[in-house]
């Protein structure tokens, strides 16, 4: 039999009365149902319109793009700004037994000891914010952020708590509030994805790519990982004796294919995949040269300490610039070095932490710097911070004490910069150890919220109907932070 009458006799088998009553008949009750339910996206004036981006902000947006520095991992807000003098008269003594009842925790049990500070603290700028001294770089900085020193979250794992932070959700399945962004806004370049990651750190971060993906929303919105070493992205260049010229025929004919498949199934995420294959073919000239820092001038490879050519978080700080200057609209950040449980020698916030601080200090400092020079922080947020903090107590898991601390969700510390966000300016109270927040409690709810807001959403009514209902980033949770906004 051949190719040609296989596929006759496939096609005369589905469009027979015996496969519609044997196989399908089960689906046309679920359709009817849905239909009752008035599940499917309704909002849409047809299908091809859902795959225009942006939706249009609801109000004058302050920020353009936003680049969100994540420490996974959860760096300790005790060693970096959230200075306890308490704590350190405290170290060694028994933690009281009300901080460990009916607490959850990843790793601590029984009656774990107090650890003090394992940095020094300044005050810094006109501001007075305390800084210590792992970060002497960003310490000039603090002029030009907002501290929220009392941010909580709902999860104390790494991967649900990732999610928690990105998504709004500790569970699979949702979109990433840069897919919500660029739901909402587009993109500024059509050569670009409107949403671009860049890791460094080792390894991969513990929510996987789920932490920038699109969920429930059109594939089309999800975050492309880019790198700084090597091809910008995977398989971006044409393989050996293909050119351009093939490469755009065999796009155009995969694209005819699909247009003929949307055609006949009517499947909306087919539509995505003819974008995506349109955007991958324009990246292949437009990723290569924004990716490219070579061209950049010997100072600013000074300030930031970058090395063209190698994956490095100083590298990718220089490469968020590049890209908000192109107009994307979400650039992420993951730096995969900040789990200081104390397992080992150097893995701790002593040592461990301070050369972990190192590999960033110097980045983020010339990244607000090179914002603001160019003009670009006015319309630039700027987010940093991890999943969770650590807790105020020493971990000794291995029985040896390398100073290191658990994951705690009660109290941790964020910094947000550019785009209206007050400079200068301390949010929230810990308690004298940094357990509790005791004022000016922040939510990761209010956090997403916030970041809405400055792109110019109200995140109660940024949403997008699945499964009969109308999902929003927030949930049904979360309010703007307004005291650290102008």
């Amino acid at each position: 039999m051949s190719i040609w009458e296989e596929a006759y006799l496939r096609k005369a088998h589905y469009n027979s009365r015996r496969h519609f009553l044997k196989k399908c008949t089960s689906g046309l009750g679920a359709l009817a149902l849905g239909s009752l339910m008035g599940c499917g996206n309704q909002s849409r004036s047809g299908m091809e319109n859902a795959f225009i981006p942006g939706q249009g902000p609801h109000f004058a947006p302050k920020a353009k793009s936003v680049i969100f520095l994540h420490m996974a991992g959860g760096p300790s807000h005790l060693e970096l700004f959230d200075f306890k003098p308490t704590l350190q008269k405290l170290h060694g003594k028994d933690t009281p037994a009300s901080l460990m009842e009916g607490k959850e925790f990843a790793f601590l049990k029984g009656t774990p000891k107090l650890l003090g500070p394992q940095a020094n603290f300044a005050q810094h700028g006109e501001s007075g914010a305390f800084v210590s001294d792992y970060l002497p770089e960003f310490a000039q900085m603090v002029d030009e952020v907002s501290f929220l020193k009392a941010m909580h979250t709902n999860e104390f794992n790494h991967a649900p708590a990732q999610l928690f932070m990105h998504t709004g959700s500790p569970r699979l399945g949702k979109p990433s509030m840069g897919a919500w962004s660029v739901y909402g806004l587009g993109s500024e370049n059509k050569d670009l994805p409107g949403y671009v990651v860049l890791t460094s750190g080792g390894g991969a971060i513990s929510a996987g790519k789920s932490a920038w993906g699109s969920g429930f929303l059109p594939t089309v919105y999800q975050g492309v990982q880019c790198r700084s070493q090597g091809d910008p992205v995977l398989f971006l260049s044409n393989p050996a004796s293909i050119d351009e010229r093939l490469r755009k025929k065999s796009i155009d004919a995969i694209n005819q294919i699909n247009q003929l498949e949307y055609e006949e199934a009517g499947d909306p995420e087919i539509l995505t995949r003819i974008s995506q294959y349109e955007l991958a073919f324009r990246m292949q000239t437009s990723v290569p040269e924004t990716m490219n820092i070579n061209d950049e001038p010997a100072h600013i490879h000074q300030m930031y300490g970058t090395e063209p050519g190698k994956a490095s978080f100083a590298n990718n700080c220089l490469l968020a610039r590049r890209l908000v200057e192109k107009g994307v609209r979400f650039i992420q950040l993951f730096d995969n070095r900040w789990d200081t449980h104390g397992v080992g020698a150097g893995n701790g916030v002593g040592s461990g932490m301070r050369r972990s601080c190192k590999a960033i200090d110097q980045p983020i400092a010339a990244l607000l710097k090179d914002l603001k020079q160019r003009g670009l922080l006015e319309e630039t947020l700027v987010v940093w911070g991890g999943e969770f903090g650590r807790t105020p107590m020493m971990e000794a898991r291995t029985g040896e004490g390398f100073d290191g601390r658990d994951h705690h969700l009660e109290a941790f510390t964020m910094w947000m910069a550019g785009a209206g966000v007050k400079k200068g300016m301390v949010h929230g109270t810990t308690d004298e150890i940094g357990y509790y927040g005791i004022d000016g409690r922040t939510h990761v709810h209010d956090l997403q919220a916030t970041i809405l807001e400055r792109l110019g959403f109200d995140h109660e009514k940024l949403t997008y109907e699945f499964q009969g209902r109308n999902f929003r980033l927030t949930d049904v949770h979360g309010k703007v932070i307004r005291k650290i906004l102008s």
